[in-house]
């Protein structure tokens, strides 16, 4: 049986969905908990265990990439162990995840040298179609098939449901980033336009870029949900006085229809196809919430900011 590591997050999800996991043996350290309980950490990053800011974190990525540093690196003697026939990497971001030219020099002088396989999507059709090319390297085509067609039938009864209903899109935002502010890229804003929503300051199918508050106070959305990439709910709230303090959050249409929602971020910076079809079904949910309920599995995902400010 082939052995696999996997140097991103995403990819140990898809394995997982896919009921390939007997194949995984070493993850990163930002894999999905599951796995890191049951699979060796090979990949390591010295921020590791350190509880930065979000200005203190960009600034030390920003650094590190302007130096020349690398923030992650592999431990070297456990993948010589594992041996593995492939990893999966990824050259999509070489700021938050180990990328492919790492990985290649941290392998350079193992024995058995593993084919490396780059995970690296830009759209959503580029994710779901990762999840044939990672089934296919296990010779197990028709698996991410199969998980394909229950995932598209999802996001089917979601478009149905705005469709039938000749549901309005609603003018959103989402932030993937607090400070600097950063808008959403990449298939963020195809989720969010199957969902119902469109996100006008978005960069479709590429790099989250620095947006300005200015902009935004422009621009004026509806409904704001604030991500920031590798937090989770109760890690993005610590921060969220950073935008709520900012000159003109009040006047938000949003803020003024208790519109806002902090929302983990593995439902749509990790490009796992399950967890993305979950955050579309999430966003539509709360963009239409007369159309479509978050389903109960989903429900722990999310806070709504007003009720959150209510509960304290």
């Amino acid at each position: 049986m082939l052995k696999v590591c996997s140097f991103m997050p995403a990819v140990t999800q898809m394995l997982y969905d896919m009921g390939l996991e007997d194949h995984l043996y070493g993850v990163t350290f930002e894999c999905p908990e599951q796995a890191l309980r049951e699979k060796e950490p090979v990949v390591r990053c010295i921020l590791e265990g350190k509880n930065l800011s979000s200005k203190e974190i960009d600034s030390l990525f920003s650094a590190s990439k302007y130096q020349g540093m690398d923030l992650y690196y592999v431990d070297e003697p456990v993948l010589e162990c594992i041996a593995p026939d492939i990893i999966f990497t990824q050259d999509m971001c070489d700021i938050c995840q180990i990328d492919t030219a790492c990985t290649a020099a941290a392998v350079a002088n193992l024995k058995k040298q593993p084919e490396l396989i780059s995970i690296s999507p830009e759209s959503l059709d580029d994710v779901f179609q990762s999840a044939v090319t990672i089934a296919t390297a296990l010779g197990k085509e028709e698996l991410a098939y199969d998980y394909l067609s229950g995932l598209h039938s999802r996001i089917d009864t979601v478009v149905d449901t705005m469709r039938a209903t000749k549901a309005l899109p609603k003018r959103v935002m989402l932030v993937e980033w607090i400070d600097p502010i950063f808008n959403c890229g990449h298939w963020i804003p195809h989720q969010i336009a199957y969902a119902g929503g469109i996100d006008m300051l978005s960069n479709p199918s590429g790099d989250s870029m620095v947006t300005s508050w200015e902009k935004i106070v422009r621009y004026n959305p509806e409904v704001l949900i604030v991500a920031p990439c590798g937090f989770k709910v109760d890690r993005a709230l610590e921060e969220l006085h950073i935008l709520t303090k900012k000159e003109g959050w009040d006047d938000l249409k949003a803020v003024k229809n208790d519109l806002v929602y902090v929302v983990d971020f593995d439902m749509f910076t990790q490009s796992s196809a399950g967890t993305l079809v979950d955050g579309i079904e999430v966003l539509a949910a709360l963009f239409h919430p007369e159309l479509m309920d978050v389903p109960d599995t989903l429900s722990h995902k999310y806070v709504k900011l007003e009720n959150h400010l209510v509960q304290k």
